[in-house]
């Protein structure tokens, strides 16, 4: 779903917030006063779970194009066939024309 006026899809600025939000959290992290030990375990704690979150985005954004794909194919073999049934009946149309 694009937005003609900005240009910018919805699935776009929705990627930008969250990587912004990642961005965010990682400095915090990182500028928060403590040890090298502990700031360095809260970056590797942080870092698996924005792993996990991704994958777990990644698995719903394939879901849906697979959905949308499988939507799509059978919207596709529907149209077809009444196309190749409008065909064939003007086929028909035309023999019986032709015959008289």
């Amino acid at each position: 779903m694009r937005d003609e006026e900005s240009g910018f899809s919805s699935g776009s600025v929705l990627l930008s917030f969250l990587l912004g939000g990642m961005v965010g959290a990682g400095l915090a992290l990182l500028l928060a006063p403590q040890s090298g030990p502990e700031t360095r375990k809260k970056i590797k704690e942080f870092s698996d779970d924005m792993k996990e979150k991704a994958a777990g985005y990644m698995d719903q954004a394939k879901e849906k194009v697979n959905t949308t794909v499988e939507k799509s194919k059978d919207y596709i073999d529907e149209k077809k066939s009444v196309l190749t049934a409008a065909l064939e009946a003007g086929k028909e149309a035309y023999q019986r024309e032709v015959q008289k």
